[in-house]
């Protein structure tokens, strides 16, 4: 595999398990009333549904992001996401819990259809229209997430950097989302240098303002 895969991949990769961790709880409440015989098979079934809505939902933003300006939009909401990462402080406590496996499924499922709009634009934008890396990523990434939860959890409370570098990598890619757009891409062919340090610059820029923001909350690392 050349490089040229390879770095979608482990991007795509890197999304998954970055933006997991909500995901990671989702399972973990909407089971936690389960039979222990019952947890696995809620976990094995709604994981497995997820990633095949996700994949379908990625394929649609795939064919969406095609539409001129779609691709500029897409950018720029995913450094809003990338923000919302480094600033948001909402928690889980509204999961609701189910009581039977269908209903822990259900619940797996639909919030990991609502909660992972973010996954979806980042993974269609870090693709590159290539449908095959985004479900290699999926499964690769969907069992670490299910299976090391509690230890990406612990990680990211122990080491808060992990969620900058989520956020550098979030950044990234909506600047090459942004880039890519063909409308915008005619006019930065006579702009080579912004064409090349626009993603670096994003980076920076948001990683920047994440982290004075989270001073001003008194909650930066």
């Amino acid at each position: 595999m050349n490089w040229d895969l390879l770095e979608p991949l482990l991007i795509i990769i890197s999304i998954d398990i970055i933006l997991g961790g909500d995901n990671a709880v989702v399972i973990a409440l909407a089971s936690r009333n389960l039979p222990p015989e019952q947890r696995n098979k809620a976990i094995l079934l709604g994981t497995g549904l997820a990633i095949a809505a996700r994949v379908l939902l990625t394929m649609v933003a795939l064919y969406l992001l095609q539409i001129p300006f779609l691709q500029l939009i897409g950018g720029l909401l995913l450094f809003y996401i990338a923000m919302k990462l480094l600033t948001d402080t909402e928690d889980t406590d509204h999961i609701k819990a189910g009581d039977s496996l269908a209903a822990a499924v259900k619940t797996i499922v639909f919030a990991d259809i609502v909660m992972g709009f973010d996954n979806v634009l980042a993974i269609a934008g870090a693709s590159h229209n290539n449908i095959v890396l985004v479900i290699i990523g999926l499964l690769v990434s969907v069992p670490i997430i299910v299976w090391g939860s509690r230890i990406i959890l612990v990680l990211m409370d122990k080491f808060p950097l992990l969620i900058y570098f989520g956020a550098g990598i979030l950044s990234y890619t909506a600047a090459e989302m942004v880039m890519e757009d063909r409308y915008i891409l005619q006019y930065m062919e006579d702009y080579p240098l912004i064409h090349q340090w626009f993603a670096v610059v994003m980076v920076i820029a948001v990683v920047t303002l994440g982290y004075f923001s989270n001073k001003r909350k008194g909650t930066a690392v």
